[in-house]
Order: structure tokens, then sequence, then C-alpha cells
């Protein structure tokens, strides 16, 4: 992972090989579909979603894996899809070697949606 300080998620990317940008894009594009009134920052030097202020997810680029960060609860069956990629502490490590599994990076976005909006009521 980068040691440089970012200011916008582009910045991020963009230093990054062509290769792991073009999944970063397709993450923050499947991010965005999910939840586009999202604001895009940065925190913790990663690309971050907030919601209301508060962090709906993230994720980072390292040498083997994009770490994906900030993971809803969910059903059984969910976190089954899940259990190939978690890691401590509610994240997950997809293998830069691997398909990246978008359709439930989707599911995530989604899950942490209605996790945000219920903590509102």
């Amino acid at each position: 992972m980068p040691t440089k300080k970012f200011g916008t998620i582009n910045e991020y990317i963009e230093v990054f090989p062509e290769n792991v940008r073009t999944i970063l894009e397709k993450l923050r594009a499947t991010v965005r579909r999910a939840a586009p009134e999202a604001v895009e920052s940065i925190s913790y030097d990663m690309p971050t979603f907030k919601l209301d202020g508060k962090r709906l997810v993230y994720f980072s680029a390292w040498k083997d894996h994009i770490g994906f960060y900030s993971i809803p609860e969910g059903s059984e069956a969910f976190r089954k899809q899940l259990s190939p990629f978690a890691r401590p502490k509610g994240s997950l490590r997809f293998p830069l070697e691997k398909p990246i599994p978008y359709d439930l990076v989707d599911k995530i976005v989604t899950l942490r949606l209605k996790e945000i909006q219920k903590e509102k009521k």
C-alpha cells in the first residue's frame, strides 16, 4: 500500500498499476450504484464512502489483495458467502489473482445502507 497521503479517491487510485486501478474503479462504481447518495472521502488513507456522516464502506489495495471494510452482520447465508474472504475485525480480503465478487460488494453496501438507516430511527 502506498505511504503517500491522499486528498481524493482519484489520487488514491492513480498510484496503482493499471490492473489494480481497474478493480478499484469498478469497486467504486459498484458502491456508487448501490448507494448514489453516499459521499466519497479519504479516511485512514483509504477510499471511504459515508452516509449521514457514518462510514458506509471503505477499501484499500495491497500487494496481493483488496481489503474491504465495514461489513454488516447479515443472515447466515450471507455470512457463508463472505467466509472465503473473511478476516478479523469485520474485514474482507479479495485476492487479486481471483475474480472480485462485485455482486457480493453490492449486497454488502445494500445491507450497510439498511443498518445506517435503521440506526437513524
